[in-house]
């Protein structure tokens, strides 16, 4: 067994665990926190065992599932995929972790079943960026919705429902035209070898040699799928709705990891398969992406709650990354692919600290707080490091990423980097606005310092009582620390990562160059 494959059965087994224990929470949370720590150990000899300057997929495991149409169960990394299976490693925990400081289950609701799902989501994650057999990852893409809109519909907001919905029906029809396209693939591996194949390393060698018009055709299906995941505009509508409403753990993994599967399907699939085709239809891709910054950025400005601000915040930041991605440049797509492992430290802090903010006041809306780093200074700058990370301040590990995507998008779209570095400057603006509203000025919400409960003690503002807000405590810090230690380590020696990701993405940029 690979040790790929057993990130992939571990959590699929504690979620069966952890599903039966509906009747003691507690035992349930030390179970899902120990089963989701043993899979990120796990990553740590996945990760050494990877040779960067090996083959391109690497740790392979496979068998027959459908043998009649070529269809396996097969799975594999790459540099791109281990980076994103290592952060899902990360944030599970810190999720579990949280629970209870962060969220606070519906009246009947076990933290059983919502661990359980937790879990499940997160093999089945790891499944999608592992997977091999085009097929199979299809499959996995549509699977993997369903723990997610339970965990969105069941544990979520006043609206949960909707959003829930919204997030599955946008993702699934995408899909669907995703697997079109996919039989449109397997059909040219059948008329070329005399037998179809859904094995990627074998429709990349099939499918690039097509003509522009076919190719074109099946490019879309895989980039509307792709496109909708990201979420690239404008096909984000769903992200807010979803986000906004989703409990904060489960924000922190939709938001900060299940994106990804969209930016790396661009790149696993959208490139190497369809060479051409990408080229073709690069410079429209560009307009969504620059289009996709300047408006993330402008919608985020004006957000009135925190969760949808920074659903918007990753719109802008997911324009970066496929503008990386689609100048064919190799520094420029080393910083996309680092950009996703970032972005995801980066915003799983900052919606984790957003959740220790409201279960201390009470509500989301920003303008319900003011002066909060008067009385929790401790909580003040963890928001203040999140922040930093998020507008990309250099010494912060997000700043590698988009001094890289900026720096080699320049030298063939320099218009486009002009304009997409417009976003930076909104990113320094939105970012110390929502911390100085929250944070700085005069307490909000009726504070009461010194006066009655003396200083640490102020009113929850949706509650309308006098309730005593402490600044963080030991298990928070504990949650925290490892993000922060990230967030600063990446900024100042980020070579790790780089040397991973930078083999894998020449091997695709040597698919892209090699198309017609």
């Amino acid at each position: 067994m690979t040790w790929v494959l057993a990130t992939i059965l571990l959590p699929l087994v504690g979620a069966a665990v952890v599903a039966g224990m509906k009747k003691n929470d507690r035992l349930a949370t030390l179970t899902a926190l120990v089963v989701s720590l043993l899979t990120f150990l796990l990553v740590i000899p996945m990760w050494a065992s990877y040779t960067p300057t090996g083959d391109r997929i690497q740790q392979k495991s496979s068998m027959d599932w459908i043998p009649n149409f070529g269809i396996h169960i097969s799975f594999g990394i790459d540099g791109i995929a281990l980076v994103m299976i290592a952060v899902i490693g990360l944030l599970v925990p810190i999720v579990v972790g949280a629970l209870g400081l962060t969220d606070k289950l519906p009246a009947g609701r076990s933290a059983g079943g919502f661990l359980s799902l937790i879990l499940v989501q997160e093999a089945l994650t790891i499944a999608v960026f592992a997977a091999t057999d085009v097929f199979l990852f299809y499959v996995l893409f549509e699977i993997m919705l369903i723990p997610m809109y339970f965990l969105i519909g069941g544990y979520g907001g006043a609206n949960r429902q909707y959003a829930a919905v919204k997030f599955f029906l946008y993702s699934f029809l995408g899909g669907l035209i995703m697997l079109a396209s996919a039989i449109g693939a397997y059909s040219l591996a059948s008329d070329k070898l005399g037998k179809g194949s859904f094995d990627w390393e074998t429709l990349v060698t099939v499918v690039r040699d097509a003509p522009l018009g076919t190719q074109i055709w099946l490019f879309l299906g895989f980039f509307l799928a792709f496109a909708i995941k990201a979420p690239l505009v404008p096909f984000h509508t769903w992200l807010p709705d979803a986000a906004g409403q989703a409990p904060i753990g489960v924000a922190v993994l939709l938001v900060g990891v299940l994106d990804k599967v969209g930016t790396f399907g661009f790149l696993r699939y959208c490139l190497p398969m369809f060479p051409d085709a990408s080229k073709e239809l690069a410079p429209w891709v560009l307009v969504l992406a620059v289009a996709g910054v300047l408006y993330g950025s402008i919608l985020a400005a004006g957000q009135r709650d925190m969760k949808r601000f920074i659903a918007y915040v990753s719109i802008a930041h997911f324009g970066f990354i496929a503008l990386g991605i689609f100048t064919f440049n190799e520094q420029a797509m080393v910083g996309s692919v680092s950009y996703m492992l970032n972005h995801s430290l980066a915003t799983g802090m900052l919606i984790v600290v957003v959740g220790l903010i409201v279960m201390r006041g009470g509500s989301t809306r920003i303008s319900d707080y003011g002066g909060m780093a008067k009385v929790t200074p401790l909580l003040g700058g963890m928001l203040l490091i999140a922040g930093l990370s998020t507008l990309s301040l250099p010494g912060t590990n997000s700043f590698i990423s988009e001094f890289l995507v900026l720096l080699g998008s320049f030298v063939d779209y320099p218009v486009y980097t002009i304009i997409a570095t417009v976003g930076m400057v909104l990113a320094a603006a939105y970012v110390l606005w929502l911390y100085q509203r929250v944070m700085q000025g005069p307490v909000r919400g009726d504070a009461l310092i010194g006066a009655g409960g003396g200083p640490g003690t102020a009113m929850a503002p949706e509650l309308g009582a006098t309730k005593a807000i402490k600044d963080l405590g030991g298990r928070e810090i504990a949650i925290l620390a490892p993000m922060v230690v990230l967030i600063i380590a990446l900024g100042f020696y980020p070579k790790p990562v780089l040397d991973t990701i930078t083999p894998s993405v020449q091997a695709t940029m040597s698919s892209v160059q090699g198309g017609k």
